[in-house]
């Protein structure tokens, strides 16, 4: 993941690409099973979509929204989101009984060029491009202090 340009000060940014290392860790659990053929290939696909769907729907309805929105990089956005459905489409729709697993393979050599994209590409950008007033729209706020 990107660690130099800074964007993970951005709590936003900080969270998207903390969630982007627990995703890319999933894919690899789920590569090895995948692979081995064993009985650990579903559930660890379970878990990667546990991770994958609620980050997505997060991205698209906050960063993504934003960048649409502003505009310079909804090009962009707009491949990152076919993406997201090219590759919830092959993992979510995995025949459980008769997995085709060299599929899945490819959709996870995807979802990490995908991920590179995002962490190499749109964050830092997306940092540049939008004003503060779209950070403080889609910056999550910290509880209040008790």
């Amino acid at each position: 993941m990107c660690n130099y340009c800074g964007c993970r000060e951005f709590p936003l940014i900080g969270r998207l690409s903390a969630e982007h290392e627990t995703i890319a860790n999933a894919a690899g659990r789920l590569r090895v099973a995948a692979r081995a053929g064993g009985d650990d290939a579903l559930p660890a696909l379970d878990a990667l979509l546990a991770l994958l769907l609620p980050h997505t729907t997060a991205e698209e309805h906050g960063l993504f929204a934003e960048l649409r929105a502003e505009g310079s990089l909804a090009e962009a956005v707009a491949k990152l989101c076919a993406e997201h459905d090219d590759i919830h489409g092959v993992l979510g729709g995995v025949d459980r009984a008769t997995p085709d697993w060299p599929a899945v393979l490819a959709a996870l050599d995807r979802l990490h060029r995908h991920i590179d994209n995002e962490e190499h590409g749109l964050f830092p950008a997306a940092v540049i491009t939008l004003p503060i007033a779209a950070w403080d729209r889609i910056t999550p706020t910290a509880a209040p202090a008790r």
